[in-house]
């Protein structure tokens, strides 16, 4: 049926749209640009309010972390939005745009509800399960509140996210997923090494996963433990915790120099310790636990004298990471998945009743200006009607317009989450409701349950190519 009202948005291919996440991190981004771009809180307010001021932004939250930064938008167009985040990305970050444009991704429609889901559970984190990230959603969320620039539809969107983000957390055991990566990592160290009591051990990264590997070896083995990082702020502040001295990462080789176990997990696209910078150590048995992914490590190195590589393969990670499609996926990771596809088909119900109510409501003001209309002609024809008599026949008009409604309006909210209509469109048609009328202007977009990973995702690059908005 089209929509002669005018009142969706429209976006790639003509699908509606409203909910759009631009952002990019350590699947699609270099780390030393992730550095650059990242953002403080100041900066993620400053962005914030920079996406906001956009013609055809409605409500803007931004997410910064380590290894992302994202911006969430409530929008009237889908090329206007998408443009205007990425400009305002360059403009507060100071790095011009061409040097990120192809890393950033694009979600809309229910793929971006379901990689908001995907993120609050921990299911695209480097270390996969982590749970600061739903502390990262939280204080994201009350800035973007406190300023005014998270209405109904982001607001409802993050307190779903964080609510998924507990259920992960409460339902599974995917909190064990990295940890038990890091035991095992240990493990397989202290199997080469023997005892890891008194070893140097040194953790490459600062993120979620190097951090737990940090705290980890700290809680269960006494050791000399170092920290390396491109940031050296956030070095300090996990060597802090830790008991374990910091370094520049232009540091790194002196002081891999001196280490018998290696932990890394940088979130970097490329190798971070290549074959050739192990070659320039002097010799030493090393064993070095590569926890990333891509790896941070050279295949290669695991083949130079005395130094023992282990992977995520060799500890018995077959995940692939979050994005994984492997039919091995770990059973928590899959429980987790199955969860977060299963939020957003409910939240997707949800975003369609919220779009019928306005219907119904108009429908119903509708109907009642009717009867307030057919009671004056009432008055005009029988002037000598008394006050009880008028009230009586009143209450009777109003009753029988409600049972007359009743049913359309239940059985339209009911049918709100099939996707084989638009019944709230249906309702407008049958009893030609206005925009106005229906205020449905500001309802969000009838959205059908497509596959969580299938389509409704692009690059930033593919929607400039594809031209203005539709």
């Amino acid at each position: 049926m089209p929509h002669r009202h005018g009142w969706r948005l429209r976006g790639v291919g003509g699908s509606p749209v409203s909910l759009l996440v631009v952002g990019t991190s350590h699947r699609s981004a270099p780390m030393d640009l992730l550095d650059r771009i990242a953002l403080t809180d100041d900066g993620c307010g400053e962005l914030a309010a920079a996406v906001h001021a956009g013609e055809s932004i409605r409500e803007a939250l931004t997410v910064s972390t380590c290894n992302r930064l994202e911006v969430y938008v409530e929008a009237s167009t889908f090329h206007g939005a998408v443009h205007h985040v990425g400009q305002s990305l360059a403009r507060v970050t100071g790095v011009p745009l061409a040097e990120f444009a192809e890393t950033l991704y694009v979600h809309y429609e229910d793929r971006a509800v379901g990689h908001a889901f995907s993120v609050a559970a921990g299911l695209d984190s480097v270390a996969v399960g982590e749970g600061q990230i739903l502390g990262q959603f939280r204080t994201a969320l009350r800035r973007a509140r406190r300023a005014g620039r998270a209405g109904s539809e982001l607001g409802t969107l993050f307190d779903h996210a964080l609510r998924v983000g507990r259920r992960a957390h409460s339902e599974t055991e995917i909190d064990a997923v990295s940890r038990s990566l890091v035991e095992r990592g240990l493990a397989a160290a202290a199997t080469e090494l023997g005892p890891l009591d008194g070893r140097t051990v040194v953790v490459v990264g600062a993120g979620a996963m190097s951090s737990l590997a940090a705290m980890t070896v700290a809680r269960q083995v006494s050791t000399d433990l170092h920290i390396v990082n491109r940031t050296r702020a956030t070095a300090d502040r996990l060597a802090h915790d830790t008991g374990a001295t910091a370094h520049d990462w232009d540091e790194l080789g002196a002081v891999l120099a001196g280490a018998d176990v290696v932990l890394t997990c940088t979130g970097a696209t490329g190798a971070v310790i290549t074959a050739e910078t192990v070659r320039s150590l002097p010799e030493r048995r090393r064993v070095l636990v590569d926890l990333a992914l891509p790896r941070d490590v050279e295949i290669e190195v695991g083949e130079l004298p005395g130094q023992v590589l282990v992977g995520l393969g060799e500890l018995g990670d077959t995940t692939g990471g979050a994005a994984a499609q492997d039919d091995a996926v770990l059973a928590e990771v899959r429980a987790v998945r199955e969860l977060v596809e299963s939020e957003v088909a409910g939240f997707e119900i949800l975003r369609r009743q919220r779009e019928v109510a306005p219907t119904v409501t108009a429908l119903r003001r509708a109907a009642g200006e009717i009867v307030e209309a057919e009671m004056g002609l009432l008055d005009r024809r029988l002037p000598e009607l008394d006050e009880g008599s008028r009230a009586e026949v009143a209450r009777t008009v109003h009753r029988i317009v409600d049972k007359m409604l009743h049913t359309p309006s239940v059985r339209v909210k009911e049918l709100a989450g099939d996707p084989r209509g638009d019944f709230a469109g249906a309702l407008r048609e049958l009893f030609d409701l206005t925009p106005e009328e229906a205020a449905a202007v500001e309802a969000p977009p009838s959205l059908g349950p497509t596959p969580l990973l299938a389509g409704r995702s692009t690059s930033y690059t593919q929607v400039q190519l594809t031209g203005g908005d539709q």
